[in-house]
């Protein structure tokens, strides 16, 4: 098996945004209505913060099963995003998002043992983001040392959803074939990454701090960020898809249909 050019992570993103451009607006109704969903549960006390965490392996499933109805030339309706649940893999779709909130939760003590904490209080809310306090404290150290603790996970967590969901292995056999599969092919990830960096941090910025030099306005700035960030987001999960099948091989059957579900619309 020959590895993928280094060029196929840039590819990657341009088809997840042709992929995006075939049902722009069934697609960021689909994202629309999971942020709904996100907020209601939210509301709930202790649940509220870390469902939502735990629930992202079955909702990336949503994602990635519209993308391929999209492929496919099917149309999306927001009632895919609670398919996942019937499907027989949820237990093990559920355990995902609790191994990955666990990692997630060790790479921020990593970062605590480098900045005391500093990084910790300014993503949780506990602290503002004062440009004195992160000036006299190791906070960029601490972000980059999360950052190492977390990427082997990342890989692992990376493809574990949908090769449980659709190739119906198990936890543990899908984060190690996962794992390898980012690994084997980390050339195309890594322009995949840098491209990503370039369209959804980069841009982004750039596009704010020039709105707020020519309107000087912050309603403007929302108004104009929050379709975008939008946009971004779906588009992300639209080449996440990509990348799945042309690592992976996509399954006989439609992937909802994989699952053992049928929907009617």
């Amino acid at each position: 098996m020959t590895h993928l050019p280094a060029k196929t992570g840039w590819l990657w993103l341009k088809e997840g945004f042709a992929l995006f451009r075939k049902q722009p607006v069934e697609l960021s109704t689909l994202f629309i209505s999971y942020m709904f969903i996100m907020i209601a549960i939210g509301i709930v006390p202790l649940l509220g913060q870390v469902a939502p965490l735990i629930l992202v392996p079955v909702f990336s499933m949503a994602f990635l099963s519209a993308s391929a109805q999209v492929r496919n030339g099917e149309r999306v309706f927001p009632k895919l995003l609670f398919v996942p649940f019937r499907s027989p893999a949820i237990k093990a779709l559920l355990l995902l998002g609790v191994l990955q909130l666990a990692t997630g939760m060790l790479a921020l003590g990593a970062s605590v043992l480098v900045d005391g904490g500093v990084f910790w209080k300014v993503i949780s809310g506990q602290t503002g983001l004062d440009p004195k306090v992160v000036a006299e404290s190791n906070m960029g150290l601490a972000i980059l040392a999360a950052a190492l603790v977390y990427l082997p996970a990342s890989m692992a967590f990376w493809y574990a959803a949908p090769l449980v969901a659709w190739q119906k292995m198990g936890v543990v056999k899908a984060v190690f074939y996962s794992f390898f599969a980012v690994q084997r092919e980390f050339r195309a990830f890594l322009v995949y990454g840098l491209a990503w960096v370039a369209v959804g941090v980069i841009l982004p910025t750039v596009t704010s701090l020039l709105l707020a030099l020519i309107f000087n306005s912050a309603s403007m700035i929302v108004m104009v960020m929050m379709p975008l960030s939008m946009l971004l987001t779906v588009v992300l999960y639209s080449s996440f898809y990509i990348t799945y099948t042309d690592v992976f091989p996509v399954p006989e059957q439609e992937p909802v249909k994989a699952a053992g579900i049928d929907i009617d619309v």
